[in-house]
Order: C-alpha cells, then sequence, then structure tokens
C-alpha cells in the first residue's frame, strides 16, 4: 500500500466507524430529561419518552366536601403529614365502593399539607400520578426522584391487575423489597375496588392448580401486605348521601332550598341505584345546568 493510499484508507474507517456510532445512537433509548420538580407541586409520569410532565392546576376537590369518611381521611391526613415532616409513614391502599371519594381523599389531603407546610417551611410535598398501565416503570420513575430534596407522593388511581398480568411483581418489589427498596423521600398511595388488588377468580384459580396452594394465594395476597395502611370506603347511607348533596349546594351557592332539591337528588340516586359522593356531585352538576348556574372551580 502506498503512502498516498494510507489517508484515503483512513478517512474511509473513520466513515465507516462515524456511520456505526450514528446508528448506534438512534438505536439507544432518548435520555431522560432532568426533572424540574420547582415547576409545579403535581406531576403526571408518561413513560413513552419517560417524563414528567407538569400539572399546572390539579382537579381536585375541598376537603371539607368529602362526607361520610371522617375515619378514613383523618388516618390518611395524619399519616401524609407524618410524612412530609420527614417521619416514618405507611405507603397506603384506599380500596372499596366506587364513588366514595377515594381519589379525591388523595389529591385534598396532598393540598390540605401543602397548605400546612406552607407556614412553616418553603419545601413543598410534590404528587406524581403514575398510569395504572405504566407501573413496570416504577423503578425507573424512583431512580429519577432518590436523590430530590423534595419529598414524593407516587399515586396509582385505580389500581388492580387480571390474570395474566404479572406486573404486580414489580410493583412488590419497588415498595418493599429489591436491593435499594423504596427511596426514604417516596411514598406510595394507590386506590383499588378491590382489597387484595387481584381478582378472586384468580386466587383461587391458583388454589385449584398450584402444588402447595396456600403458598400461591399467599403470593397473590402478600401485594395488599406491602401497603402498611389499608383504608376501607364503603356504600354511604341515604344520610351521608343527602349531607354530601347538601354540601355541594351550599359550597357552590345554588341558593335552592332544601325541600325543592331533596326529593331530586334522592330520584337521581333510585334512578342510578347508588349512593356515594360522586352520585351527590353529579346530581348538583345537573341541578346546577337546570338553573343556568355555573359550578365554583376546584
Amino acid at each position: 500500500m502506498t503512502q498516498q493510499s494510507d489517508p484515503a484508507h483512513a478517512a474511509a474507517t473513520l466513515e465507516v466507524l462515524a456511520r456505526i456510532a450514528d446508528a448506534l445512537e438512534r438505536l439507544a433509548p432518548p435520555a431522560v430529561p432532568t426533572p424540574d420538580f420547582e415547576a409545579a407541586d403535581a406531576f403526571v409520569w408518561h413513560n413513552e419518552p419517560p417524563r414528567f410532565e407538569p400539572v399546572p392546576r390539579v382537579n381536585r376537590v375541598e376537603m371539607d366536601l368529602l362526607q361520610g369518611i371522617d375515619r378514613v381521611r383523618d388516618q390518611l391526613v395524619e399519616n401524609t403529614a407524618r410524612f412530609a415532616r420527614g417521619l416514618p409513614a405507611n405507603n397506603a391502599l384506599l380500596w372499596g365502593a366506587r364513588g366514595m371519594g377515594k381519589s379525591s381523599l388523595v389529591k385534598a389531603a396532598h393540598a390540605r399539607i401543602n397548605r400546612d407546610l406552607a407556614a412553616q417551611t418553603p419545601s413543598r410535598l410534590k404528587l406524581v400520578e403514575i398510569h395504572r398501565e405504566d407501573i413496570e416503570a416504577l423503578p425507573a420513575l424512583m431512580g429519577l426522584v432518590r436523590a430530590s430534596a423534595h419529598r414524593f407522593i407516587v399515586f396509582c388511581d385505580d389500581l388492580s391487575f387480571d390474570s395474566d398480568d404479572t406486573s404486580y411483581k414489580s410493583l412488590k418489589a419497588v415498595l418493599e423489597g429489591g436491593i435499594e427498596g423504596r427511596p426514604d423521600n417516596v411514598i406510595f398511595y394507590a386506590t383499588s375496588n378491590r382489597r387484595h388488588l387481584l381478582p378472586r377468580d384468580m386466587m383461587e384459580n391458583e388454589r385449584s392448580t398450584a402444588i402447595n396452594p396456600g403458598e400461591a394465594v399467599e403470593e397473590k395476597v402478600s401485594l395488599s401486605d406491602r401497603f402498611g395502611l389499608w383504608l376501607g370506603f364503603h356504600k354511604c347511607s341515604q344520610d351521608e348521601y343527602l349531607a354530601m348533596v347538601e354540601g355541594y349546594v351550599a359550597h357552590h351557592g345554588l341558593g335552592v332550598p332544601e325541600e325543592q332539591w331533596r326529593p331530586q337528588a334522592l330520584e337521581w340516586a333510585t334512578t342510578r341505584g347508588a349512593r356515594s359522593g360522586r352520585t351527590a356531585f353529579q346530581f348538583v352538576q345537573d341541578l346546577a345546568g337546570r338553573l343556568g348556574l355555573p359550578l365554583k372551580a376546584a
């Protein structure tokens, strides 16, 4: 090979290497941008691409409007307050009847604690919502918040698992297991209609087909055991339902006398076959619409 050909050969080699490097860079997953947790008090985690999307205004209900859940309300607020102050606190599973304010209570507790913290410290408690289908990304999420000076409630609404779903094992490992464990500045809150997060037929199938049925069922039930705080929400009575309606009517300033809205509210619940906070709010929405009155912004 002549000396004149060496530079040309080297240039061709460099060109090939550059093309290989470009191809590898395109194949690599995009770098996760450094989260700006000062941008908001609440975020939604998106897994594709991985990022925290700030939520400037959270869709929430005032704590005082959540009727019929006084005991669980006080327990969750106390647990959240301890966590915000850097004290030991438990992961919480809010389970039970639909429409009784499980997710509303999580968001209201977050707002209440931040309001109380404002008088004591500039530090803010952050709320991060993760969607059910992104649960397997929990390790990545927690890795990004682990080094932050802020404290985080990671919240999953309507959490449950189907019979062919194995992502619950990732959740178990993140909550308490694994080498790193749950970061000290993170607590996990979830809502579910199921106390054990898994369908009964899935647990019964495991019992009937496993070599050791007791161990198989224990594996499934132990997921709920990762939540130190279980808060049960049950169907409300007629008086509690009417108290919810009354609270919403007063809060939104509809100015309708009780003798007018009461029979309508009862009929509304009867036609839907349910009494709950959600049913009460839906009735008040309908009432305000018929009156031509707006509802107050949350």
